[in-house]
């Protein structure tokens, strides 16, 4: 079971680790904090720059984490709120199926994150090195509601903002 959890942060951490290098840095065909930030603006969450960082720091340090097994709870509650963020602002509109450009990917990667803060991150980890034992429902649970908390906050806080900053349109729904 050690090897499958092992590829399984590797490979989900590292591409997360890649989109948030998209967004901060343009790296691997991104659009860096400005390209980034102007979409989410267009999303509905501004300010964009700030949350571009945000989420591009979320993603690569929550990525990192998940990858070397470390703090797994809390890199997967970080990475949950940023998919429930793009759930909410990007993708919800479309319905379920990517194909449709909807959250199906992000459905599943939430689920990852939700299965791998359960069962832990394995005994090839960071955290069974250290010693640190945080895995089970009550952490899959919390981390889960963590990140639907910081969530709503950013989806409130981006909605806050452009009502009271005229130059940003008023969000969508």
């Amino acid at each position: 079971m050690s090897l499958g959890l092992l590829v399984l942060r590797v490979v989900v951490g590292f591409l997360f680790v890649g989109h948030g290098t998209q967004k901060l840095f343009g790296w691997f065909g991104g659009h860096g904090v400005d390209g980034t930030g102007a979409f989410f603006e267009n999303l509905g969450l501004p300010p964009g720059r700030q949350m571009a960082v945000a989420a591009g720091v979320a993603e690569a340090a929550g990525g990192a984490l998940l990858a070397l097994g470390l703090l797994t709870p809390l890199a997967a509650a970080g990475l949950t709120s940023v998919m429930l963020t793009a759930i909410w602002s990007a993708h919800r509109q479309q319905g379920l199926w990517a194909t449709e450009g909807g959250y199906e990917y992000n459905i599943v990667l939430i689920a990852v994150l939700f299965a791998l803060a359960a069962v832990g991150p394995g005994d090839w980890s960071l955290d069974q090195a250290l010693n640190i034992s945080a895995a089970g429902s009550g952490w899959a649970l919390a981390q889960l509601g963590a990140g639907i908390g910081g969530a709503v906050v950013l989806v409130a806080f981006g909605r806050t903002w452009a009502r009271h900053d005229p130059r940003y349109p008023q969000p969508v729904g």
